[in-house]
């Protein structure tokens, strides 16, 4: 545990100490596009987060290849090498579609070649263990395309989810931290050596997120742009194979002691294509739901719109922090509850558990419906917008201002239900935003 440690603090290191460097040279290299009318943010940001992000993988896994234990992941196997491959050839893809833009079959088709370079250097998918069946083996072909298809559904459900400060990395942050528990389980605790790699894999995505996130938290300094969001998508996708494609479920049952006991342990992992809706949930149904979205108005499913659950969620009336916070908490919920599952799926304790969080996430959901006031003796305590509106009788002021406001004359409810105009950072986004009425061009004169 002590040498995951040390990648995973050596990762965030780097990755925190390069963002401010990396965020000066994008700014110089003009990686600040134009704002979009789907965007969130109010002032043009610089993106290339991924360049801090790809050089934190790079430092976290050369540590680990000089460390006693996490060394022999790279003398047993190909894998890591099979991961910085890939992971530069989708960096590089992100860097040049954050400088310039690509088109989107083009990024297509560039996750693919980068997933189909991992399968040649031995990081592919040779077997699925299917309830009732057994283990079943894949062919050459079958298994490729599996490892293909996993790759790009994890690297665009990252990719859509990307749209508010620290959402994306937050919540891939919280799927690595589980999926760690998870692998670390396997490989110490059954003593199954082919999780080492998802288990490192893990950590170092860990570092990633961990060390990005103070500089991407709202109000962002910097984006991590398509570089990054695709370049963590394709990490947490890489880890999934190794577990799922080399662990040997017989060895699984040979060590929890019956075909039983490894069904249940074997829970979060039976199918590759379930992984990924089980540790990043929230992002493949946001994913599903764009895509189903933009073809049923005969849109091109990689068509940009506001649509997304955290666009959902600001429509809603929560504030840009509370939105990120909801959204953490379902990946947390969903994440580290199938890892518990399948640590004690006979506990019903789990599922009461669960179910109970659940119930507490709808009403954080519905949490803007409510209007909830304090008592007058503790309105000294609470921010403003759950304080009652004091109005002197009698007021010429007050009087002049209904009197400027007929149609809100009367109706004080309706007075407090109208939208705010976001602010300078977005903070609230309730019902439509004034694009830019005030705003001062840029310009280099001093």
């Amino acid at each position: 545990m002590r040498e995951y440690l040390l990648t995973l603090c050596v990762t965030a290191a780097v990755t925190y100490l390069l963002t401010g460097p990396v965020r000066k040279f994008a700014i110089v290299a003009g990686a600040m596009p134009e704002i979009r009318a789907r965007d969130v943010h109010r002032e043009p940001t610089p993106r290339l987060g991924g360049i801090a992000m790809f050089g934190g993988l790079c430092a976290g896994l050369l540590v680990a290849a000089h460390l006693s234990n996490l060394g022999k992941v790279f003398d047993l196997g190909n894998e890591p090498r099979a991961l910085l491959s890939g992971a530069g050839l989708i960096w590089l893809l992100g860097v040049l579609d954050d400088k310039w833009g690509v088109d989107a079959l083009v990024k297509l088709g560039g996750q693919m070649i980068a997933a189909g370079v991992m399968v040649l250097q031995g990081l592919t998918i040779l077997w699925i263990p299917v309830p009732g069946v057994g283990t079943v083996a894949l062919t050459s072909m079958q298994g490729t395309l599996l490892t293909v298809a996993l790759v790009v559904i994890t690297i665009n459900a990252v990719n859509f989810v990307d749209g508010l400060d620290g959402l994306a990395s937050g919540m891939v942050c919280i799927a690595a931290a589980a999926f760690f528990l998870y692998a670390y389980r396997l490989w110490y605790g059954h003593n199954i050596e082919a999780a080492a790699p998802a288990t490192l894999f893990a950590a170092v995505l860990m570092g990633m997120c961990l060390g990005f996130l103070p500089h991407n938290m709202h109000p962002a300094r910097i984006f991590m742009g398509d570089s990054g969001s695709m370049l963590i998508g394709l990490v947490l996708a890489a880890g999934a194979i190794s577990i799922t494609g080399q662990v040997d479920p017989d060895l699984l049952y040979q060590q929890v002691g019956g075909e039983r006991q490894a069904i249940q342990a074997m829970v979060p992992v039976y199918i590759p294509l379930l992984l990924p809706l089980t540790v990043i949930a929230v992002p493949v149904a946001d994913l599903l739901l764009a895509i189903v979205r933009r073809t049923w108005n005969g849109q091109s499913p990689f068509a940009a719109d506001r649509g997304h659950l955290h666009h959902r969620l600001l429509e809603l009336g929560h504030s840009h922090s509370r939105a990120v916070l909801i959204m953490y908490f379902w990946s947390a919920l969903i994440g580290f509850g199938t890892v518990a599952y399948s640590v004690h799926s006979a506990s019903g304790w789990i599922v009461f558990l669960i179910v109970a969080l659940s119930a507490v996430g709808l009403v954080l959901l519905l949490l803007p419906r409510f209007k909830p006031r304090a008592p007058r003796w503790a309105e000294a305590f609470v921010p403003p917008r759950y304080r009652r509106k004091a109005r002197a009788a009698g007021a010429p002021e007050t009087a002049a201002a209904h009197a400027a406001t007929p149609a809100l004359a009367g109706a004080p409810e309706e007075r407090e239900r109208e939208p705010v105009p976001a602010g300078i950072h977005g903070a609230t986004a309730i019902g439509d935003r004034s694009r830019f009425h005030h705003a001062r061009k840029i310009t280099n004169r001093r």
